[in-house]
């Protein structure tokens, strides 16, 4: 029997996963800087996800038919990619920047839908993303110095376009399985594509893993991050609305500045400060009134 919950609780539940999520930036970059690479950090969070959501869920697992199957599969091929390109920004950028730039989801997902659905955005999404651009400047420190955006800050954007294209997935054509099914087969597929790219393309680097450091901080990602976070999304989601949705999950940048910033992986800046905060109200103006998000289903 599923447990349902009043909207305050759903709502209580998704201010967690953001925080966990945004907690998940700085034990992500603590991993890398322990000398593990993006794709074995991957395959460990998928391998610990995989192994918990069968313990608690596997009598519904084991039911899986060939439609949950292939919904879920999909999922976890666009899911795989998000973190792949998350983990791997990070490597080059610090996790404030990764996280402020990763939201920017909010702000792609309108023209997502349209290309998807033929639905035209709202005119104010145009001024979401001039605000976004700003605030990514100052971030990344166009405005100040140089043209100079780091490697990382791309990849945090492209992570920011694959997330955008799976919450449309995810709410358009995933919604007839069984959302512990879809929980199972993201672990299932990220254990697989990151295992399998990790051994084609890193291995030469796995000598230098210095696992004493690293180990702990991935268990951390794959309980919390992956499991913990996941699981409730996929639950409290149905109980509250996508605007309240939105603006809860968008404070993820806010909870990954206050974490990297207390274990002093980096410093709070008037830069941080203020391209953070063009980013948030870009995110905001986008948020209120989301029309282009109640797509009927034919």
């Amino acid at each position: 029997m599923e447990l349902k919950l009043s909207k305050t609780h759903a709502n209580l539940a998704l201010i967690i996963v953001a925080f966990l999520w945004g907690t998940s930036f700085t034990f992500i970059k603590q991993a890398i800087a322990a000398g593990m690479p993006p794709g074995l950090i991957n395959t460990f969070r998928g391998l610990i996800f995989a192994l918990l959501i069968y313990l608690f869920f596997y009598k519904i697992i084991n039911k899986m038919t060939c439609t949950e199957f292939r919904v879920g599969l999909f999922a976890g091929v666009i899911n795989c990619i998000v973190l792949q390109l998350q983990s791997a920004g990070l490597k080059y950028t610090t996790p404030s920047h990764s996280a402020f730039l990763t939201a920017m989801y909010v702000v792609i997902l309108p023209f997502v839908t349209w290309l998807v659905f033929r639905k035209q955005p709202a005119k104010k999404s145009y001024i979401s993303i001039a605000l976004c651009l700003l605030g990514m400047a100052y971030l990344t420190g166009i405005v100040e110095d140089e043209f100079h955006v780091q490697l990382g800050d791309w990849f945090s954007v492209l992570a920011a376009l694959a997330l955008s294209f799976q919450i449309v997935y995810y709410g358009h054509f995933a919604t007839g399985a069984r959302p512990q099914i879809v929980a199972f087969m993201l672990g299932i597929t990220q254990l697989t594509m990151s295992g399998v790219y990790s051994l084609l393309i890193e291995s030469a680097d796995y000598p230098l893993i210095n696992w004493s450091q690293a180990i702990i901080p991935v268990i951390i990602l794959g309980v919390s991050a992956s499991f913990l976070a996941q699981t409730l999304q996929i639950y409290s989601q149905k109980y509250t609305d996508v605007v309240t949705t939105g603006l809860i999950l968008m404070t993820e940048s806010l909870f990954a500045s206050v974490v990297s910033i207390s274990f002093g992986i980096e410093q709070l800046t008037n830069r941080l400060i203020f391209g953070g905060i063009l980013i948030i109200i870009g995110l905001l103006i986008i948020q209120f009134n989301m029309q282009w998000l109640k797509i009927k289903r034919k």
